[in-house]
């Protein structure tokens, strides 16, 4: 499966969210640490909801840039 991420700027580094599963979170020094992180946190989520017995949701958000 293919989830969008939304990595944001914070103070002192960045943090990462997949807007289809709920809590799937990740910080990380630099845009590319927390894109390694998301996607170890996106397969633990997974499996977790696996183990638990849980549907797994098909990614649905859709990401676009515009220009202003």
């Amino acid at each position: 499966m293919r989830y969008a991420i939304i990595i944001e700027k914070a103070v002192e580094n960045y943090s990462a969210y997949v807007p289809d599963l709920p809590g799937c979170v990740a910080t990380g020094p630099t845009v590319r640490a927390v894109e390694k992180d998301i996607r170890k946190a996106i397969r633990f989520h997974v499996e977790g909801l696996k183990a638990d017995g849980l549907p797994i949701p098909d990614p649905s958000s859709v990401c676009e840039y515009v220009e202003a």
